[in-house]
């Protein structure tokens, strides 16, 4: 076959069934910019929310943190309104990366919090952060999950000491999505 542009609608076996490959050893498959890939070589679900408005956290007590605004969530698979936790849906299993961001401003001198990556109920990460003098402070955490469709994720924050307030300044994020090829 001469060199050219090979244009289809669509690429199957002859039987309905088998591997379908495109080049060969050494060769580069380029996708163009602006392609949607989807399927099983697709990032998603995906989602990523922030708290628009600050929420009281109460020091010594694990409060689930309330990250109340979307921007964006491929398969409407976080609730931002009422249990503020990331859903894997049907058909979805695999492993996730989360990451999660606490940010809370302090008068303090003595700061100090943990954030929790939670999954089904269960703390399966954590990060803990200790400082000193008056500034803006960010605690963060991310972590590799294997999960099932229904599982799913959320973000605690306890207030060990120094402060009472958290978010409401765009900073806090939680973010996800499933990896291909992992």
């Amino acid at each position: 076959m001469a060199n050219g542009t090979l244009k289809v609608s669509n690429i199957e076996t002859s039987s309905g069934s088998g591997t379908i490959t495109l080049g060969q050893s050494g060769e580069t498959v380029t996708i163009p910019t602006g392609t949607t890939v989807s399927g099983a070589m697709s990032n998603t679900p995906v989602f990523s929310a922030y708290q628009s408005s600050a929420q009281t956290i109460s020091s010594g007590t694990a409060t689930k943190v309330q990250y109340n605004t979307k921007h964006y969530d491929s398969d409407n698979a976080y609730d931002n309104s009422s249990n503020y936790r990331f859903t894997v849906p049907s058909g979805k299993a695999g492993k996730y990366f989360f990451s999660a961001i606490g940010s809370w401003g302090t008068t303090s001198n003595e700061n100090a919090a943990t954030i929790d990556l939670r999954v089904n109920g269960t703390v399966k990460w954590f990060n803990r952060v200790r400082g000193s003098g008056t500034a803006n402070i960010l605690i963060t955490t991310s972590a590799v999950f294997d999960l099932s469709a229904s599982d799913y994720v959320e973000v605690f924050l306890t207030n060990a000491t120094g402060f009472d307030t958290l978010g409401g300044d765009g900073y806090s994020n939680f973010l996800g999505y499933k990896l291909i090829g992992a």
